[in-house]
């Protein structure tokens, strides 16, 4: 068994530690705040993130960064707008890097392994994605993901040390396509929260799911992701499971957006992160850089930031031009 460090102690980042643990593996969980540590260390759950969950008492728990940086394994799993100044706080040399954040980078349009690769000078980290709602996993109940890496060595040692019964990984060699479809689809997971939050039906919301993916698809082969990965567990998968579940976190903000809230008092309600808000401006920009036209992002866009009424971006892309599948 390996000795592993998890970075973040989010829902995810909690859950991740309590799978891996559950594995046999030597775990400790990092996070940045340190009264979560003191709190989390005395009553071993994480009341702030994943509230009804004991996390195992062979689980360290710290703040300190120089007690998780001497690990075989490194999992990062913070925020995609924090993971740079996180990644800088540890030196995992040649051990593996898997990071199983979600997101792209406002201010460079980068993506996760891109950032991890510039700021730690390693080669090939490995993606960690899929359809993974943290209330269900740690609650043992059966799941799968995907496991992405240039290495196709690398990618299968590391299935091998995170698969479980009940949490089946595959591989994938498609790093680019694996990491766009997990971000990108949180932006779609926000359209879709809003057609439940209009009470608009099944029939909207699979159109929109489908039409989601395809520009999903569309992005990411412009950009070199190969397209049959979207139709994978970490592209339609996961945005099946974001966009149907109440437990999305993108899909309440849709949902609250649509009867009415500001996005400034939805963001300030919520105790974790809602990386589509931020994606979808990413989205955008990586849109008109790739010349990709994005028609859900966009008015998800204009809702977030330009304060469109929700209803009349159902609309306009109802009216859209009529085109081909």
């Amino acid at each position: 068994m390996s000795k592993i460090s998890v970075i973040g102690a989010g829902a995810w980042g909690t859950t991740l530690s309590i799978l891996l643990a559950e594995k046999g593996h030597a775990v400790t969980l990092w996070m940045y705040e340190k009264d979560l540590a003191e709190a989390m260390q005395e009553t071993r759950e994480n009341k702030t993130f994943l509230p009804g969950f004991p996390i195992p008492g062979d689980i360290d728990i710290t703040a300190k960064a120089e007690e998780a940086n001497k690990a075989e394994i490194y999992f990062f799993a913070v925020p995609t707008q924090f993971l740079r100044t996180t990644v800088k706080k540890f030196n995992p040399g040649n051990s593996p890097v898997v990071c199983a954040s979600k997101g792209i980078e406002i201010n460079t349009l980068k993506l996760p392994l891109q950032i991890i690769s510039e700021e730690l000078k390693i080669k090939s980290p490995a993606i960690l994605s899929g359809p993974n709602l943290s209330n269900e996993i740690a609650r043992g109940m059966p799941a799968a993901a995907v496991i992405a890496s240039e290495d196709a060595a690398k990618a299968k040692s590391l299935q091998e040390i995170i698969s479980l019964e009940h949490f089946r990984i595959y591989t994938s060699a498609d790093p680019l396509g694996v990491q766009l479809g997990g971000a990108l689809k949180n932006v779609i997971a926000i359209a879709a929260g809003i057609t439940d939050g209009l009470e608009l039906g099944n029939n909207a919301k699979a159109a929109l799911l489908i039409r989601g993916i395809a520009e999903i698809s569309r992005l990411g082969a412009a950009m070199g992701a190969d397209p049959k990965t979207f139709a994978g567990l970490s592209g339609m998968g996961d945005l099946i499971t974001t966009c149907g579940s109440t437990l999305s976190r993108n899909h309440s903000v849709g949902e609250q957006l649509a009867r009415g809230k500001k996005l400034a008092e939805i963001l300030a309600g919520m105790k974790n992160v809602a990386e589509g808000v931020a994606t979808a401006k990413a989205a955008i920009s990586l849109g008109k850089k790739h010349n990709v036209e994005l028609p859900v992002a966009k008015e998800v866009y204009r809702v977030l930031y330009e304060g469109k009424n929700p209803l009349e971006s159902i609309t306009a892309l109802m009216n859209r031009t009529p085109t081909s599948e």
